[in-house]
C-alpha cells in the first residue's frame, strides 16, 4: 500500500525566551521530510503566531484559522512547565473550535524527568472537548540536555526515530479516514 498524501500542521507550543522548542521541531520536521516525503508540513510557531494578540476578524487570525482548517492532522510539540502545558498553547487552541474538529492530533513532548508526558495527558482533554482524535504513539524528550548535543543533533536518533515513525504511522491512518469522513459526511453542524 502507498502512503497517501497529507497535510501536517506541526504547533509550536513554546513562546518562552531561551525556549528549546526550536531545536525538537527541527529535529521531527527534519525526520518527517527525510522518511515521510509524502507528507506536506507546515509548521504553525506560535511565537510568530501571538495568539494572544490575535483578534477575530484580523488579517492575522483569518490566516491562522485557515492554517489550522487546511491541515488534515496536527503534532503539538509542547513542553512541561509546571506539571502543564504553556499558557499561549492553550489560548492558541481555544481560540478556534470547528477547525480543529474530526481530525487527528500527536504529541511530541519534552521536559524533565516525565519528558513533558504530563503536559500531553492534559492536552488530550483540551483536544477531546474539541471532538478532536488523539493518537497514542507519543515522542518524548526527558531531560532534554541529554539526548540532544550542542548543535541539536541527538546522540542516540534510533529510539526517537522509532517512536516518530510509529506516531506518524498512526496520524497517517486517521489524518486519511478522518479526510474521508469529513467528505463524505461533514462533521458537526
Amino acid at each position: 500500500m502507498s502512503a497517501a498524501r497529507y497535510t501536517l500542521a506541526v504547533i509550536v507550543g513554546s513562546t518562552r525566551e531561551g525556549r528549546f522548542a526550536p531545536v525538537v521541531t527541527e529535529w521531527f520536521t527534519r525526520h518527517v521530510g527525510a522518511s515521510h516525503p509524502h507528507v506536506t508540513v507546515d509548521v504553525v510557531d506560535l511565537d510568530a503566531i501571538r495568539p494572544y494578540e490575535l483578534r477575530h476578524g484580523s488579517e492575522e487570525f483569518i490566516a491562522y484559522a485557515k492554517r489550522i482548517e487546511q491541515a488534515d492532522a496536527f503534532v503539538v510539540i509542547t513542553p512541561e512547565y509546571n506539571h502543564s502545558f504553556p499558557a499561549p498553547l492553550k489560548h492558541a487552541v481555544d481560540l478556534l473550535r470547528a477547525e480543529w474538529q474530526a481530525k487527528p492530533v500527536g504529541f511530541v513532548s519534552y521536559g524533565g524527568i516525565s519528558g513533558g508526558l504530563r503536559a500531553v495527558e492534559q492536552l488530550r482533554l483540551v483536544f477531546a472537548e474539541l471532538h478532536a482524535t488523539t493518537v497514542r504513539e507519543t515522542v518524548s524528550f526527558a531531560l532534554t540536555a541529554g539526548p540532544f548535543d550542542e548543535r541539536g543533533q541527538l546522540h542516540d536518533p534510533a529510539p526517537p526515530a522509532q517512536a516518530a515513525d510509529a506516531l506518524l504511522n498512526q496520524l497517517e491512518w486517521w489524518a486519511v479516514a478522518l479526510r474521508e469522513a469529513r467528505t463524505a459526511r461533514p462533521y458537526g453542524n
